[in-house]
């Protein structure tokens, strides 16, 4: 007998993505946030001083900066109840065999080991807030590419990472940097030296677990001159019935005449608040690919900056946001042409079904020295029915007259003879929305490694049986 699909939203067998553990752990901090909490956890850490006073500050600023007046309602979000930093009882290991059992089958689910057997070339694995599992293969080793955790990166090559933390998104850039700042714990650092060309992706997966927690990794990405890199990130988190928090940093460089792929595959339950921040500097003749896949979450607030420094610097972002009931996923990207002869172009996406409400939020700037730079803003929106909402905001702010650029916005619905024609064809109406929305996402799946694009193309999957049937 066909198994029964599920017409509720909040019913949705998210399948693998909801298995829960049972909650364990060798520190938990106090609900809350208070000087004597984050310098717990910085002990806890054992961290050098001038990250402890960086923490400090970082919640003297997140007091004193109000929460956006603008995009999503966040009135639900209570800080004072979330839990900033949940460290599983476990240190990180470098072979996976050592890894407690339960967490190990969870990312064993996910895919993991699998995928870095097969197609990567190093893997970090989070769970709620410190990294259990990381590798690198041992070619990339010898090239002098560094791939390790934030904690052991900041004891490790503490010189480096004074130079770079938070230079990109400074704390004072908005209440959730500050935060960030504050109660930072986990990510990943990569550093690529000159010319070192890292042919197969890296691969961080950032999995929450905790209830009421909240997840603030922190990546730093370091691409040196003519080096090249893929980076993919996953996320995700079983449901509850109290609200997530996300709010991770990352922040990219990518130098002279590098390129730096930054993908990645979002997928969180619907009590997380996703206010994630992350931005790239690219210098003379670099290149910046966002790939990005927004599912899940209850509110999203998430726009990727490029700033574009050094003549010639490009920039392309690729992003899908898929928003169903409940949902307020408020997405877009932001780029700054800072220099002469700079050029992006962006392709966003979205589908919104069951009343959910998918917002484009965007800003182009082009600088008074940034002449001849090229730009072009491609924003589509599919909508599944006649109660969900999409809506283009976009910013544009043009200081000199010698630029190239082009906006280009659709919003639209499911067209009943497209259905109809579908269904003459021999499909059910369900294959047939199905098969239009596949074909709606396909410039973004291609852009993603093959079994990243089947995760994606599962997703899609999940959140139509919740709509249809």
């Amino acid at each position: 007998m066909e198994k029964r699909k599920k017409s509720h939203i909040e019913d949705i067998d998210r399948g693998i993505y909801d298995i829960k553990n049972e909650v364990r752990y060798s520190y938990k901090a106090e609900n809350g946030l208070t000087p004597e909490i984050i310098k717990s956890i910085s002990k806890e850490k054992n961290e050098p001083q001038w990250m402890t006073d960086f923490r400090l500050k970082s919640l003297e600023i997140y007091n004193g900066i109000e929460v956006p007046p603008w995009g999503p309602d966040l009135s639900e979000l209570d800080i004072e109840n979330i839990v900033t930093y949940v460290k599983p009882d476990t240190d990180m290991k470098s072979n996976w065999d050592q890894v407690p059992e339960d967490i190990k089958k969870t990312f064993d689910l996910l895919g993991i080991p699998e995928a870095e057997k097969e197609s990567l070339a190093g893997v970090g694995a989070q769970y709620d807030s410190e990294v259990v599992y990381h590798s690198i293969k041992d070619e990339l080793v010898k090239q002098g590419v560094i791939y390790t955790d934030m904690e052991s990166a900041v004891r490790e090559y503490e010189s480096i990472i004074k130079e770079y933390f938070m230079k990109c998104v400074p704390p004072s850039d908005h209440k959730f940097a500050a935060l960030h700042g504050a109660v930072w714990s986990g990510g990943s650092f990569v550093y690529v030296p000159e010319g070192v060309q890292v042919d197969i992706p890296l691969q961080s997966y950032f999995r929450l677990n905790a209830p009421g927690a909240g997840q603030f990794e922190h990546t730093l990405i370091i691409v040196e001159k003519g080096a090249k890199l893929h980076f993919i990130e996953g996320c995700s988190a079983p449901k509850y019935s109290v609200n997530n928090l996300h709010a991770g940093c990352v922040e990219l460089f990518v130098k002279e005449g590098a390129t730096l792929r930054y993908s990645t595959i979002e997928n969180w339950s619907r009590n997380m608040y996703n206010l994630n921040t992350k931005r790239a500097i690219v210098e003379k003749d670099g290149a910046i690919e966002w790939v990005s896949g927004s599912f899940g979450s209850k509110v999203s607030m998430l726009y990727p900056m490029s700033v574009l420094k050094g003549e010639r610097a490009r920039c392309e972002f690729t992003g899908i946001t898929f928003a169903g009931k409940g949902q307020y996923l408020d997405t877009g990207a932001k780029v700054i042409h800072a220099a002469p002869y700079t050029s992006s172009n962006i392709n966003s996406k979205s589908i919104s079904k069951d009343g959910g409400v998918a917002i484009y939020r965007g800003a182009v700037r082009v600088a008074q020295n940034a002449h001849h730079s090229k730009s072009t803003v491609s924003c589509e929106s599919l909508m599944l029915d006649n109660i969900s909402k999409s809506d283009t905001i976009p910013v544009i702010d043009i200081m000199n007259d010698e630029v190239d650029l082009g906006h280009e916005a659709k919003i639209g619905r499911i067209s009943d003879e497209t259905i109809f024609y579908l269904m003459s064809r021999g499909l059910s109406e369900d294959e047939a929305k199905a098969m239009i929305v596949r074909g709606f996402v396909e410039p973004i799946a291609k852009e993603l490694p093959l079994e990243y694009a089947v995760e994606m193309n599962n997703l899609i999957k999940i959140e139509l049986e919740g709509a249809i049937g």
